[in-house]
């Protein structure tokens, strides 16, 4: 099924696979330049549908049909924004010339959990923590013993929590073993991971292209369930610290290749840094970019596409607080506080056309000093109501 709009001349033409709020702000940055946004995800009216070009709904896990998209399209950049697609159609495309961000095997690589870990660990080299992967509740029950509790136990493929838990012992392997079936992507297999007794986690925006790389100021996070709850910037860390963790983030990226933004996360405890995760697009946690720098980590992303300079400005400290739905709801209506509005703060709704319990459905954001900014955040999210 495929809705459309009017659509403009343009040379360039980029083809969002998934459309979710990440997504939104990506489109809304690339037609401030003109290019042409071609909209992709699984279900009709998301977020990025409502600002694009054309709007597509299709299974992305459908390689046939993910590919036959691409060749009617003809788009000159193909961004892949979640999980659930088929990497094999974005390898086919990549094999007829089509360009995709920041690679297939990048995509390929970052987004299965299990390719990262070893690609980072055993082909690079870094520091994370102790893990092992199974494919069955005994193998879990037979790992997480060896790993040691409490340990974390994540689907090799979701994404913003979906199907992670933290097992404190033996007892809660079976409830893991179930919740990984939440997953948003694939759960035929599982990564238990050693817990790390970190002090602060962080995110570490990097951009490159063939101009350089560039690193946005760390962001700070809590995440609840594996998903962001509030994020700021910049995160206070020691300069050995950040030196690491932007010597690793290159490393990673580096290896990886491509253009365009990276979200690297980085657990720290006293100055060591260890690796966790990779993102080859936009971070949810750096939505605060939209409110502390002169180009967000969405422009940041379009331009190190188009091989634009990356410099910015970065106005000040932040915070961003996810607000989620407290009700089930089609064409649900986001009640927003005029008071949520000053000169140093706001909101931006995402649009989504259904909200369910825990669906992240809005952001706030402020700009202040960084532990007033958080407590404002906080503040607008629990003002904030969906009917």
């Amino acid at each position: 099924m495929t809705f459309t709009a009017p659509l403009q001349s343009n040379a360039i033409k980029i083809m969002l696979l998934g459309s979710g709020e990440l997504g939104k702000e990506v489109a809304i940055e690339a037609q401030r330049l003109g290019i042409e946004v071609i909209a992709v995800d699984k279900y009709k009216n998301a977020p990025a549908h409502l600002v694009a070009n054309k709007a597509c709904v299709i299974d992305m896990q459908d390689r046939e049909a993910l590919l036959n998209l691409i060749r009617e399209e003809n788009p000159t950049y193909i961004l892949p924004e979640v999980e659930a697609l088929s990497i094999q159609a974005l390898f086919d495309a990549e094999n007829e010339g089509y360009c995709v961000i920041p690679n297939a095997e990048a995509v390929n690589k970052t987004m299965n959990r299990k390719n990262i870990r070893v690609f980072a660990s055993e082909e690079l080299g870094l520091k994370t923590s102790g893990y092992e992967f199974v494919k069955s509740l005994d193998g879990l029950k037979e790992a997480s013993s060896r790993i040691g509790f409490p340990c974390v136990i994540k689907p090799v493929m979701s994404s913003s929590g979906h199907g992670q838990s933290i097992a404190k012992s033996a007892d809660d392997i079976n409830s893991s073993w179930e919740i990984a079936k939440e997953a948003r992507g694939d759960a035929s297999e599982l990564i238990v991971e050693e817990f790390v007794p970190f002090d602060y986690e962080i995110t570490l925006l990097t951009v490159r292209n063939e101009i350089g790389t560039t690193f946005c100021e760390p962001i700070g996070h809590i995440q609840k369930d594996g998903d962001y709850i509030l994020s700021w910037q910049p995160m206070q860390m020691s300069e050995n610290a950040l030196k690491q963790a932007q010597y690793i983030a290159k490393s990673v990226t580096d290896g990886l290749g491509g253009r365009g933004i990276f979200g690297v996360e980085f657990f720290v405890k006293d100055d060591e840094v260890y690796f966790s995760e990779l993102s080859p697009r936009p971070h949810d946690t750096g939505m605060v970019t939209l409110i502390t720098q002169s180009q967000s980590e969405f422009a940041l992303h379009i331009r190190a596409i188009l091989g634009l300079p990356l410099d910015y400005i970065f106005y000040g400290s932040g915070a961003s607080g996810a607000y989620k739905a407290k009700n089930e709801n089609k064409n649900p209506v986001i009640e927003v506080p005029d008071s949520s509005f000053t000169k140093d703060s706001f909101v931006r709704v995402f649009g989504k056309p259904e909200s369910h319990i825990g669906r992240r459905m809005a952001v706030s954001l402020v700009l202040d000093e960084v532990e007033e900014a958080k407590k404002r955040a906080l503040e607008i999210v629990e003002s904030i109501d969906d009917k």
